[in-house]
Formats: structure tokens, C-alpha cells, sequence
């Protein structure tokens, strides 16, 4: 008789809405059982109602990631309740919308310790356990932004930037110690979540993508794989490989191009009102979901991501009819007469 595969234990930082949100609620179909991290705990609470609606099991760990201490303590308690955490997934982050000389050192400052070093504090969580049984899968969200800033989020681009740069660091590290834990991080496009009404900005016209998003569902999917295979970096959306492939080529023309069009882009035709909150210092109550209100515009799936994650495929089938073709050839030239 086959033995019943046990659930996987999974943390997921930034749970509460937005990716985070949309990644436990496709592993609770896995019936996984998730330890979610967030600040808010109303709105991690309606996340756990989702993941047991799903079929998957939920632990509520409210916690700011960018205190090393908190995120460890909520390790320890996701082991104490679940048992080993097989994955570990870092979402969590914050951004401000405006430009550097007019971002404070305070709020520059409290963007990277949560989008940088919550990420870096939650991989010591998880490796610390990890390393020591040999396990393990640790998925670092990244961006299209993590090799191409644009105006508007120095401090969102530059933490992106750093996260890249310890993956590479600590993949070689684990591949030095013949670690078999993983590590992979995965790079998503402009995506649909509630970010553009509570990231923090001195704009005056309402936030936006600056692309046509992808729905948080298609990131999730993205998220979910990384964390089952052994790819170091899974690039999400045409914008995506278009942004980090033009920066390696043509960097110094997509700064002028941007510093033509990058605010526009980035703001809508409506106003911000008066008295809008955001979330940089303290969670917003409103329980946005995983959505944010660009749906009508977002795209729900990737046709380069779904080239992405099955190339290997798609490599063998272009072998096969390359080979086809050859045959076919052949066999014409040996019909036709001399």
C-alpha cells in the first residue's frame, strides 16, 4: 500500500493581502498546513477562513518582519504547532511612491528593513531550521525592479536589488556546506494586489501599475512552483523579461526613457483624497482581499511563464520536429528524380 503523502508545513510572510494572500490560498488547495505572518491580524484572520474553506489548516502569527527576533519566535511557534516547516515563503513588503530627495531617512529606512532585511530575516528563520535536517525550500520574492529601478521607488528598486544579491551569496554558501536545501527566488511583473491604495506617497493622483498587472493568482502560481522544484529564479510576465533583459543591453536608454515617462505611468487620472492612509508604519484596517481594483485590466495568466516553467518541454518538442522536418526532407530528396 502507498504511504499517504504527509501535508507540507508553510510559512508565508506578507499573508494578510495582495500575493501573500493569493500564495496560502493555493497551497491550502494542496491542504497544506500554513503558519501565515503579517502585521494585521483581522485580515490574517480572513486569510486563515479562506485557507480552512480550501482545505488547508492556518496558524495565525501576527509579527512585523522586520524584527529578527518576532520572525524567529514565529518559526519556533509555526514548529511547535505543525512540526518541520518544509517552505518558506518571503512576500512581506512595503514601498513609498515618491522621489528620493523627498523620502524622508526614517521612511527610506523602514522600507528596506521590511522589504530588504524581512526577507533576510525570514531565510535565517528558516535556514536555521532547514540546514540542520538538510531540507527545505526557501522562495524569495523578487521583482522585474530587482534588476531595473525606476523613478518613483528608489527604495522598493534598491531593495529588490539586495535580495538578489544575497541569493546569490547564500545559494553558493549552501552549495560550498553540499547543503540540499534550496533557495530560489522568483521575479514578478507589476501585479494587481491592494499595494496602489495604501503605498505611501506625497503623488497627487491615485497610484497605478506601471504596466498592465497580472492577477495575484498568476504570481501565486509562480510562488508555488519555485518552491517544488529546483530552479533558481523563475521570471513571471513578458514585462518582466523584456525589463531585466532591455536594462542588460540598453540600461542607460531605459533611464532616459523612463525619466520621461515613468511618473506619468505611474499615476492615474484621478486624485488622491484627503485623509487616504497607508501602511508604512502601521497595517490599514480595510480588508482589501488578495485583489486590488485593477481587475478589469490584469491579466490572468502568462504565456511567458508558462514557457518558463515547462522549456524543457518545449525544447524536446522542437527537437522532435526539427527531426521530423530533417526526416521528411530526407525522405523528399531520395523520392524526387536526379
Amino acid at each position: 500500500m502507498a504511504t499517504q503523502k504527509q501535508p507540507e508545513v508553510v510559512v508565508i510572510t506578507g499573508a494578510s493581502a495582495g500575493v501573500g494572500r493569493a500564495v496560502a490560498q493555493r497551497f491550502a488547495r494542496d491542504g497544506a498546513k500554513i503558519a501565515l505572518i503579517a502585521r494585521g491580524r483581522g485580515k490574517l484572520e480572513s486569510t486563515a477562513r479562506e485557507v480552512e474553506e480550501l482545505g488547508g489548516e492556518a496558524l495565525i502569527l501576527p509579527c512585523d518582519v522586520s524584527d529578527p527576533e518576532a520572525v524567529d519566535a514565529a518559526a519556533e511557534q509555526a514548529e511547535a504547532h505543525f512540526g518541520p516547516i518544509d517552505i518558506w515563503i518571503n512576500v512581506a513588503f512595503a514601498g513609498v511612491m515618491a522621489r528620493f530627495m523627498d523620502i524622508t531617512p526614517e521612511d527610506y529606512k523602514r522600507v528596506t528593513e521590511v522589504t530588504y532585511l524581512g526577507q533576510i530575516n525570514g531565510a535565517r528563520a528558516a535556514l536555521k531550521r532547514m540546514i540542520p535536517r538538510n531540507r527545505g525550500h526557501v522562495v524569495l520574492t523578487g521583482s522585474a525592479l530587482a534588476y531595473r529601478g525606476i523613478p518613483l521607488q528608489s527604495a522598493y528598486c534598491g531593495s529588490k536589488h539586495a535580495i538578489q544579491g544575497f541569493q546569490d551569496s547564500i545559494r553558493a554558501e549552501l552549495y560550498h556546506a553540499k547543503s540540499s536545501v534550496h533557495v530560489a527566488m522568483v521575479q514578478l511583473p507589476g501585479v494587481n494586489t491592494p499595494e496602489f491604495n495604501w503605498m505611501r506617497t506625497n503623488m497627487p493622483m491615485k497610484l497605478k501599475p506601471a504596466s498592465p498587472p497580472y492577477q495575484p493568482e498568476v504570481a501565486a502560481h509562480a510562488l508555488h512552483w519555485a518552491a517544488h522544484h529546483r530552479r533558481k529564479q523563475v521570471m513571471v510576465g513578458g514585462s518582466t523579461v523584456l525589463a531585466i533583459w532591455g536594462d542588460r543591453f540598453a540600461s542607460d536608454l531605459l533611464d532616459r526613457y523612463l525619466g520621461r515617462t515613468g511618473f506619468a505611468s505611474q499615476q492615474g487620472d484621478e486624485p488622491i483624497e484627503p485623509g487616504r492612509k497607508d501602511n508604512l508604519w502601521e497595517p490599514v484596517d480595510e480588508d482589501f482581499g488578495a485583489h486590488g481594483r485593477f481587475d478589469s485590466i490584469s491579466r490572468k495568466s502568462s504565456v511567458q511563464l508558462w514557457a518558463n516553467l515547462h522549456h524543457a518541454t518545449l525544447v524536446a518538442g522542437m527537437s522532435l520536429l526539427a527531426a521530423a522536418g530533417a526526416g521528411a526532407y530526407a525522405l523528399a530528396r531520395r523520392k524526387s528524380p536526379a
